[in-house]
């Protein structure tokens, strides 16, 4: 499975905290300098944040508690995030905007639960994952009504929001399944893994800059260009924590570094030096290990490892990230220059620079 950082504790997000407000969002490498957008956008997030747990509630209260657990684990809140910004470019004061923070987070989560299921994962977000706590049975379900109370809150929304909220789901499946089933024969392994990793996590984190855009009443130009941003930023990240899993400290990635080689999980520098034809010992040694699979004896791992870090494979993944990050403000360009534009940039700035 591809790994996000909130399971696995990677933050590493920038170090700019200041204001409780600055603080949480250079957790995320992202960097407000403007009061009164900080402001704004924090106001934002508090009406989402009472307004998750307002539309996870049910009649049943077993319902309720297990809907709510994730919830109230917490998170970084980066979708609902990038609906405050892209309102920022229309009006943000918009009531459709919460609820379209709503929308994607609900959605978010309810992926959070089918995830922990498929992975047999024990712990999300420093507690117990849903399907240990309860049984995998109610992992899904879970996750399926948080799936319906996100489409029931798109529907207050008008008929865009369902359409664009359902042909997400749909790619989120895509990619899942795309994920699960592995590349078919004759297709490039690196050029699957990135379209999974553009449906998985690109296509949600599409939507919420495109969200906050429509609802925040922004020109069409405008929201096509946030989620045309959304999606790459979305990439990048994900791929930068692929290269933070092996090139980073325990102390600095907050998690084993090659955790996802030990697990087996073909991430992007892992596929570069499979693929690589470079004939060079230290090379040919490094494709020898990786094709034995999860690598459980801690001197490969330990060796893998070592190479990983020193490879060609592992630099040319660097220059795919800085590549996405670089195209992601790229996409900013039909844009005024206001501070969201400039925090939508700064995020760019720090993904590149934490992975190089």
């Amino acid at each position: 499975m591809i790994r996000g950082g909130e399971r696995s504790g990677v933050t590493g997000f920038g170090d700019r905290p200041s204001r409780r407000g600055a603080g949480q969002f250079s957790a995320l490498g992202l960097y407000l300098a403007d009061p009164s957008t900080e402001e704004s956008v924090l106001g934002l997030l508090a009406s989402v944040e009472a307004e998750l747990r307002d539309s996870v509630a049910s009649a049943d209260p077993f319902v309720t508690e297990a809907a709510r657990h994730l919830v109230e684990a917490g998170g970084k809140r980066f979708r609902p995030l990038l609906v405050a910004l892209g309102a920022q470019f229309g009006d943000p004061s918009r009531a459709e905007v919460v609820s379209a923070a709503v929308v994607v987070e609900l959605t978010h989560l309810a992926t959070l639960y089918h995830d922990d299921v498929m992975d047999e994962a024990p712990v999300r977000r420093g507690a117990p994952s849903a399907n240990s706590r309860w049984t995998n049975s109610v992992a899904i379900l879970v996750g399926d009504y948080l799936f319906a109370r996100a489409a029931d809150v798109a529907a207050e929304l008008g008929p865009e929001a369902v359409r664009l909220q359902a042909r997400t789901f749909a790619r989120l499946v895509h990619g899942q399944i795309a994920e699960t089933v592995g590349p078919h024969a004759g297709d490039d392994p690196v050029t699957h893994y990135l379209r999974v990793i553009a449906e998985k996590t690109g296509s949600l984190i599409a939507t919420s800059a495109h969200f906050g855009a429509l609802f925040g009443g922004c020109a069409p130009e405008h929201v096509a260009a946030l989620a045309g941003y959304g999606e790459t930023i979305g990439v990048a990240f994900q791929l930068s924590d692929d290269l933070l899993d092996i090139a980073s400290e325990s102390a600095e990635s907050g998690k084993t570094p090659g955790t996802d080689l030990r697990e087996g999980v073909p991430t992007l520098p892992v596929l570069y030096a499979l693929a690589s034809d470079d004939a060079d010992a230290a090379s040919v040694r490094l494709r020898e290990i990786l094709a034995t699979g999860p690598l459980t004896d801690d001197a490969l791992h330990a060796e893998a490892l070592g190479l990983l870090r020193e490879s060609p494979a592992l630099k040319r993944a660097r220059e795919t990230v800085r590549s996405y990050a670089e195209d992601a403000r790229a996409q900013l360009a039909p844009l005024p220059n206001i501070p969201a534009r400039r925090a939508l940039e700064s995020l760019c700035d720090h993904i590149a620079d934490r992975t190089s």
